[in-house]
């Protein structure tokens, strides 16, 4: 076990604590951030020459379920902000030394989608927009945004260039009051807004490029860089789900010690109840072992393969179809248990009704959109000629 999950499981009690005060208050927790930030698990993914640990993908996995596990905010933001070293890693030297230069545990907030528009100026671009869904971005110093280059009207020349595009904290400013939702209200996914700012070209990177690997070769001999971009990050987002869900049915299973229904029946001796704990606790288990297995296996043909051959796009598009999947099996999973436990889930004082809505709320991001993916991987399939929009 990496000593970054060593440190979570020795903390839970504090990120059980903090799982309510981050809710309330709309951003996490300064005892949850101190325990994400002394365990390292930020920097598993970094390279070692800025101060990470390169560790392999299923370690930064594993930590991120354990995060989850025990508080589901801090988990998301172990998932999302912890995925960025990765993609700093191959971006300009000079950017990766102003980011981390004297600070290796320096977070970096996003999100990815293209909301910017960028026009070219001198040695970089103008950049402005607004983004909603910026995870944990209080606790951040930087910020990666996507965005489209445009021309001085706005339009786009011919194809549409997306890029991200990396700014200091004094570049963007945090939209206060405008993160409320049903769930993981603690990870203060606040939006974020850019009036103009010059960003230097060497601060930006073309998103199709980092997909397909094209800067892979900035880290020739380490095969964790050579992983598909689309694929790490929404490996991050299930874990953090998948974390989640085992919270839920740990405290499922805590419930069951002492239930006794109306009726008589006493939880833990009730077949259906058993029935729907033995299910969705194999799903959970087949989905995390699905995911890591694959992981393992691209790591190995990496470090096999002549030139550092890259994964394939069905491998790619096969990894996500499975990755949505083992999301839904779980989510199917919980809301199972939630119908089998009674009125007792309902209550706002007891934890299971959090994770559910912390679960539910996990399963709406675009990574985890069972309909996108399957159709991408059928089309792919059948060679049918159709792209899409996704990350892969």
């Amino acid at each position: 076990m990496h000593k970054a999950i060593k440190h979570i499981h020795e903390h839970a009690q504090i990120l059980r604590d903090t799982h309510v005060p981050s809710d309330e208050c709309g951003f996490l927790a300064e005892p949850a951030r101190q325990v994400l930030e002394e365990s390292g698990g930020m920097r598993l993914l970094q390279a070692k020459s800025h101060g990470g640990f390169e560790a392999s993908p299923t370690d930064f996995l594993a930590w991120v379920r354990a995060v989850a596990h025990y508080n589901p905010s801090a988990g998301w933001i172990a998932g999302v902000v912890g995925v960025h070293p990765w993609e700093i890693a191959l971006v300009d030297e000079r950017l990766q030394d102003e980011i981390y230069g004297g600070k290796p545990d320096t977070w970096i907030a996003s999100p990815y989608a293209p909301q910017g528009r960028a026009i070219r100026e001198s040695d970089g671009f103008r950049f402005y927009g607004q983004w909603q869904y910026s995870t944990g971005t209080d606790h951040c110093d930087w910020i990666v945004l996507g965005g489209i280059v445009v021309d001085e009207t706005g339009d786009a020349d011919g194809r549409p260039q997306w890029r991200h595009f990396f700014l200091p904290r004094g570049d963007y400013e945090i939209v206060e009051d405008s993160w409320h939702v049903m769930g993981l209200s603690g990870t203060g996914s606040k939006d974020v807004r850019v009036e103009s700012a010059f960003v230097p070209e060497y601060r930006t990177i073309g998103h199709g490029p980092l997909s397909e690997g094209e800067h892979a070769s900035r880290r020739p001999e380490t095969p964790l860089y050579h992983l598909p971009f689309g694929c790490i990050f929404s490996a991050a987002i299930a874990a953090a789900t998948l974390g989640i869900a085992s919270g839920a049915v740990a405290h499922y299973r805590e419930y069951l010690q002492t239930r006794v229904s109306a009726s008589g029946v006493v939880g833990k001796n009730d077949p259906y109840q058993q029935e729907a704990l033995a299910e969705v606790e194999s799903d959970l288990a087949a989905g995390i072992a699905h995911i890591d297995l694959t992981l393992t296996q691209w790591m190995d043909q990496l470090r096999n393969a002549p030139n550092a051959q890259l994964i394939s796009k069905a491998q790619r598009l096969e990894f996500r179809r499975n990755q949505v999947r083992a999301i839904q099996r779980v989510l199917f999973g919980v809301d199972k248990l939630m119908a089998r436990a009674g009125s007792a889930a309902i209550w706002s004082t007891r934890p299971l009704e959090r994770y559910w809505r912390d679960l539910r709320t996990a399963s709406t991001h675009i990574c985890a959109t069972p309909d996108v993916v399957y159709r991408a991987w059928a089309d792919h399939e059948f060679n049918t000629g159709i792209r899409h929009f996704l990350l892969y």
